[in-house]
């Protein structure tokens, strides 16, 4: 049984008796939830203008107006806000009224804490059910399989007792490496060994958000809030309330955006664009990235505040040409992952095609195999993958370099020509050979050459800066 807190609420609750708005003014916050008292229809009105709410606990008669008119509004404007009518001279067509309107409860004076606490819980539940089924759906549509890390090599065993270690805690992970290497498994690796296993687990790729979209995205927005918010939004921290959220490409958040997943780190809160009252969330962060936090720290592009939040514990992601011995069980697991089976027999990667993915590069890591594997699939006429299965580039792995020769990269104007630096590279130099490579397939074509490695537009931008910008500091 999960040991997690309840769901904390933003309750307004709209009562004309003193004495009444002043206990629950005490006693919501003192329940766990976040409360805006009101004590007339017109105030409970513009409050419900300017914030969003998840329940409203409305007394029907009071001075100035009637509780309907708040119910009406909300409909309109908050149709997500669970209302609970509470009232004196409730009778049996109050009550009809009220369920026809859509209240989730009615709630005959005098009301006891007992239950307003009980309903305001189930309230609660419901909202986190209804947000695991927000989480469930996305991971189905990434069609994320289990979260098992495969390979028994000396690298992995250090990430997966890095994972045993770190899992049950609540602290905050920075996970580095390269493009491909299976970071956003090692998250869920992470989320399945906590006691956080049984809620949602929400995965976002920073890069590929609009800039202009991104907290709305994160933080979720209220109706009206900006040009095209028709509706009130549910941000992805509010999904993952409860679970753990996993920000990849981490890295490519603006300095706007860093200094409010710092203010969530250091208090738990989150505001919605165009709300005026924060939301406490309980979320575990798990961050990733393949670009160098440190230097970016150094240049100003990131803050170092927010930086020493995220690494409390760090794991490092070895690419796939430092574990070549995981390539046979790791082939073997993403075979039976495409042909949708639990498993398949060792026999279908005989010695020679096992040598011949062993004499790869990898520069796209575990992505990059998964998708050679696929090609063989289709090509194959049998239950065995042959050598002539493989793409070209790797039957002649050892054999010959398959890159365009120094005369064919003239002619491609989005890729320079430089003198090779000998047969040891450093992991820049693979990556930048990796990114001209998409270049090349995809004939200078950028977005196409981003989707060919896996990545966001803007991150491929980002790293041909870099690249420029090296080049011209040597």
């Amino acid at each position: 049984m999960s040991t997690r807190k309840r769901t904390s609420l933003r309750v307004l609750f709209v009562d004309d008796e003193s004495s009444i708005a002043e206990l629950m003014r005490d006693e919501l916050p003192r329940m766990g939830h976040l409360a805006t008292i009101c004590q007339s229809p017109g105030s409970a009105i513009e409050a419900a203008g300017k914030n969003v709410f998840d329940a409203a606990i409305v007394d029907l008669r009071m001075p100035g107006g009637s509780g309907w008119d708040v119910i009406d509004f909300l409909r309109e404007h908050s149709p997500e806000t669970a209302c609970v009518i509470s009232t004196g001279h409730g009778d049996r067509d109050a009550a009809i009224r009220a369920i026809r309107m859509g209240a989730y409860d009615f709630l005959p004076k005098p009301v006891s804490l007992f239950e307003i606490s009980n309903v305001l819980d189930r309230i609660a539940e419901k909202k986190a059910l209804q947000n695991r089924a927000i989480a469930l759906e996305t991971r189905l549509q990434r069609a994320e399989g289990r979260s098992d890390l495969v390979g028994s090599s000396a690298p992995m065993q250090r990430v997966q007792k890095l994972i045993d270690r770190i899992a049950p805690t609540d602290s905050a992970v920075l996970i580095l490496g390269e493009t491909g290497t299976g970071k956003e498994m090692v998250a869920r690796r992470i989320h399945d060994q906590s006691d956080r296993r049984n809620e949602p687990f929400v995965a976002v790729n920073c890069g590929a958000i609009p800039e202009n979209l991104v907290e709305s995205e994160l933080f979720g927005h209220r109706r009206g809030a900006f040009t095209g918010a028709d509706s009130n939004r549910t941000g992805l921290f509010e999904v993952a309330n409860g679970g753990t959220l996993f920000l990849d490409e981490f890295g490519e958040l603006d300095r706007a955006m860093q200094v409010k997943l710092l203010r969530f780190l250091e208090s738990g809160e989150i505001r919605r664009v165009g709300d005026n009252e924060p939301a406490h969330v309980d979320v575990r962060i798990v961050c990733a990235t393949n670009r160098e936090l440190q230097q970016m720290v150094q240049r100003g592009h990131f803050r170092e505040d927010l930086y020493f939040r995220i690494n409390t514990f760090e794991i490092y992601l070895p690419p796939l040409r430092e574990r070549l011995e995981d390539i046979p069980a790791l082939a073997l697991h993403l075979i039976a992952r495409h042909l949708k089976r639990d498993s398949v027999p060792e026999t279908i990667l005989p010695p020679e095609t096992i040598r011949l993915l062993q004499a790869h590069s990898w520069p796209g890591n575990i992505r990059e195999l998964g998708n050679v594997l696929e090609h063989a699939l289709i090509l194959s006429d049998g239950e065995v993958l042959k050598p002539s299965d493989l793409p070209r580039s790797l039957q002649k792995s050892g054999v010959e370099d398959p890159r365009p020769s120094a005369g064919q990269l003239s002619a491609a104007p989005w890729r320079p020509v430089y003198a090779s630096s000998g047969p040891l590279k450093t992991l820049r130099q693979v990556e930048e050979e990796m990114i001209w490579d998409a270049l090349d397939r995809n004939r200078g074509d950028k977005p196409a050459a981003a989707r060919d490695l896996g990545i966001a537009l803007k991150t491929l931008y980002n790293k041909l800066t870099q690249i420029g910008e090296q080049r011209n500091a040597g």
